[in-house]
């Protein structure tokens, strides 16, 4: 699948290069065998989990972490669980002293049933620990006016759901996620709801830089196919959208260009152009004007 990659289009976040744009969760796996199967189908160079799931005072021998010892990868910490602005900054903190980096994905859910994004509290957030120094990628609703404003705020990068986390609904709202890629400064990574394959295409080509994906592939059938899957669906949306699609319109167009082409005529008779038919006389009421008999058509 690298074959199609071009050169010169990575993706960049607070000054990293990542050649995958499929970022993966590490939540509700099987086994971790299978999570190491998936991780190494999806070519994901970027994990996510929860920080609340780690054990900060012994970070090595987590029994998350230790299945990624043996590779290079960007840990995404994320604030799952952070019911305020305060909650999130904290478990940033407790994750950076615990050596677990600068990136975090802010995630404050103020609805325990939709697990919906608090707009205002991530707002706040993001603005406080992009102050502390850290790579903060805010999980938000698909509002292209705060996707905005995150970015204002120094989000390195924005990640608006397609739909409620864990629903599989897909992109529920292709116009605004369009809108928010088209007038962002950042990468966009679409997270949350993402079903299948076609929702990670159609995600690529409205113009997203990448996609984070969890329980689609870890309560798949076969996760590690799954995996396979969304990467190079990845690839194919991005390819789409570098290509550009064509513009839809209401009604057909005919693919075959009319200029050129031939038309059926009507032989005019008894002309010097056509000697099959010379001397034959012209059936009342037919032929071509004289004109038209003349130039041979």
């Amino acid at each position: 699948m690298t074959d199609w990659k071009r050169p010169g289009d990575p993706l960049v976040i607070g000054g990293k290069r990542l050649l995958s744009r499929l970022f993966l969760g590490t939540g509700r796996f099987p086994s971790p065998a299978v999570l190491q199967q998936a991780l190494a189908a999806s070519g994901s160079e970027v994990v996510t989990f929860a920080v609340r799931r780690v054990n900060l005072d012994e970070v090595e021998d987590d029994s998350v972490l230790q299945h990624f010892a043996d590779r290079e990868l960007t840990y995404l910490p994320n604030t799952s669980g952070a019911a305020n602005a305060d909650e999130a900054v904290r478990i940033a903190m407790l994750a950076r002293a615990a050596g677990l980096g600068s990136w975090i994905k802010v995630e404050i859910s103020a609805n325990s049933r939709t697990l919906l994004p608090d707009p205002v509290e991530t707002l706040k957030a993001t603005e406080r620990l992009v102050k502390e120094g850290f790579t903060v990628l805010p999980y938000t609703s698909d509002d292209p006016i705060l996707c905005k404003r995150l970015e204002e705020a120094g989000a390195s990068a924005v990640m608006p759901g397609g739909a409620p986390i864990g629903t599989g609904l897909g992109i529920l709202n292709p116009y605004n996620i369009g809108l928010i890629a088209e007038e962002a400064g950042v990468p966009i990574i679409v997270d949350a709801g993402i079903g299948s394959a076609v929702d990670v295409v159609q995600a690529l080509e409205l113009g997203a830089s990448g996609i984070l994906v969890n329980t689609p592939v870890a309560k798949a059938q076969d996760p590690a196919a799954m995996a396979a899957a969304m990467r190079m669906a990845v690839e194919a949306g991005r390819l789409a959208y570098l290509a550009g699609r064509i513009p839809k319109k209401r009604y057909a167009s005919a693919s075959s260009m009319e200029e050129g082409v031939s038309k059926p005529t009507i032989q005019a008779a008894g002309t010097k152009d056509n000697p099959a038919y010379a001397g034959a006389a012209p059936a009342a009421g037919a032929g071509l004007p004289a004109a038209a008999a003349e130039r041979g058509v």
